[in-house]
């Protein structure tokens, strides 16, 4: 599987694309002015401690405080986590705390934080208060695991004066020489000594480590193998990524290439054209089916449909087609749009078990590809697929956009008819209240003025009729569709 990755920069934003074959599977944006915290490491003080919730809120620095669980607080000395402690026996208002993020701020929720520190590099991810050796679970291969776990417990031996924490060996470090890997612990030890050095100096809510750029961070994590090519358009940002692989990445500078064309790059690869179909509902399939992509606070849940698609043989053939195409739409879908948190799935429902055991077998097999956790709970009694993807930065919808200002996020309006009725009513109401000694005016948008002037004017009459007062009419383009106010003249 050839994969390619494209890395789009402007003053304002960098945008990095993975092609799979030709087709984008994810999109990553990281605005200059809102860089992501994920990873951050700051100097926090416990500004509230929530026994009911066995939490505490933390300032750190950043518009809104952050939120630490008991369930995530460690200690050098305690080398572990005690769940069965009450948060107030774990820290106190006004304490000062060392602290790391690992989900952003979502929506109105402040950033989700832990005590349990790691700090990342190519191959490796060092935890200065952990104590065992992990290895990717990617990494399939026995003998090769047994080799890398060898080689980190050889390491940690020969640097036991400053090297005592845990380490996980990612899977980038696959086949990896011990001398590569050597190197890159040297650099986490280092990088850990000045991270403490700053947060002893520090006393006050602050910063004090700061994760890679966005193009960096995708050259240290995604860079491996599969990787055939890596074109960037910006000539400043490629010498910024050559320093960086030459002394960290090494054998990936070959494949970095600037793209000097005329031609917009993600225009080029048809990442646009891509990222406005993944900030829509409706997701067309090849055969005629359709996805529709619903996200909500609580879950996002992914409805499939038939459509036009009548190609098969009989119905249960061509719900099973169906599906089964359906199943590599959702897994891209996934990806392109960080969709995270609990992800329900409606397949069109399968007479023969067999056909659903295949259904569920191909979802499994696409989820693979992810290279964020995925995890598939169980299918419901009524034949939804219940899965959770790690959410750790927010969906490209959330990123992208806005709550509409006029449906505010319900994704429909009243129709003039029904606004209409409500202004009938409104008007009866005000009547009742008040003597209008010269009417009523009725300001509202033209869509609604035009119905009251066309298809109620009979009601109009009516109205004016039984209140005995007349009632008059203006536009205000700037309100919306549901907005209107009725004024005593």
């Amino acid at each position: 599987m050839s994969e390619e990755i494209l890395i789009n920069v402007t003053p304002m934003e960098c945008r990095v694309a993975l092609v799979e074959n030709g087709v984008v599977q994810e999109l990553f944006v990281e605005r200059t002015a809102k860089r992501g915290l994920v990873s951050n490491i700051y100097k926090g003080k416990v500004v509230r401690v929530l026994p009911g919730m066995q939490a505490a809120f933390v300032e750190i620095g950043l518009s809104r405080t952050a939120f630490l669980h008991a369930n995530d607080i460690i200690s050098s000395s305690q080398k572990d986590i005690n769940a069965e402690q009450s948060i107030a026996e774990l820290v106190h208002e006004g304490q000062m705390i060392t602290v790391q993020v690992v989900k952003d701020m979502l929506g109105s929720k402040g950033a989700r934080l832990t005590t349990d520190l790691s700090i990342p590099s190519r191959f490796l991810v060092y935890m200065p208060f952990g104590e065992h050796i992990g290895i990717s679970q990617r990494i399939e291969n026995e003998a090769e695991r047994e080799r890398l776990k060898t080689i980190i417990k050889q390491i940690k031996e020969a640097n036991s004066d400053s090297l005592t924490g845990g380490v996980i060996v990612r899977t980038a470090a696959e086949g990896v020489s011990e001398a590569e890997l050597s190197q890159d612990m040297a650099y986490l030890i280092k990088l850990w000594q000045h991270i403490n050095d700053k947060k002893q100096k520090i006393q006050s809510p602050t910063l004090i480590y700061e994760e890679l750029p966005l193009y960096q961070r995708i050259i240290r994590d995604l860079v491996i193998q599969n990787i055939s090519k890596i074109l960037v358009d910006s000539r400043e940002t490629l010498g910024k990524i050559l320093e960086f692989v030459r002394e960290f990445v090494p054998n990936a500078e070959e494949k970095i290439e600037h793209y000097p064309g005329e031609r917009p790059l993600f225009e080029l690869y048809n990442v646009e054209d891509d990222l406005q179909k993944a900030l829509s509902r409706k997701v067309a399939l090849k055969s005629g089916g359709y996805l529709i992509i619903d996200q909500t606070e609580a879950m996002t849940t992914v409805d499939v449909n038939t459509g036009s698609f009548v190609g098969s043989r009989t119905l249960e053939d061509t719900v099973f087609k169906t599906n089964l195409e359906a199943t590599h739409a959702i897994a891209r879908q996934l990806r392109l749009r960080n969709l995270g948190g609990i992800i329900i799935i409606d397949f069109i429902d399968m007479q023969e078990a067999d056909h659903r055991s295949q259904v569920l077998k191909a979802f499994e097999k696409m989820l693979t590809r992810d290279h964020a956790k995925t995890k598939i709970t169980q299918v419901s009694e009524l034949g939804l697929v219940e899965m959770t993807r790690k959410r750790t930065r927010e969906s490209l919808e959330h990123l992208l956009c806005e709550v509409c200002s006029t449906c505010q996020g319900r994704g429909s309006i009243k129709t003039a008819e029904t606004v209409c009725y409500e202004i009938f009513r409104e008007i009866l109401r005000e009547a009742r209240a008040y003597d209008a000694a010269n009417g009523y005016m009725v300001i509202a948008n033209q869509k609604i003025i035009d119905r009251l002037l066309s298809e109620e004017s009979a009601a109009i009459a009516d109205l004016e009729f039984f209140i005995g007062k007349p009632i008059r009419f203006q536009v205000e383009n700037l309100y919306t569709q549901e907005q209107y106010d009725i004024v005593l003249v």
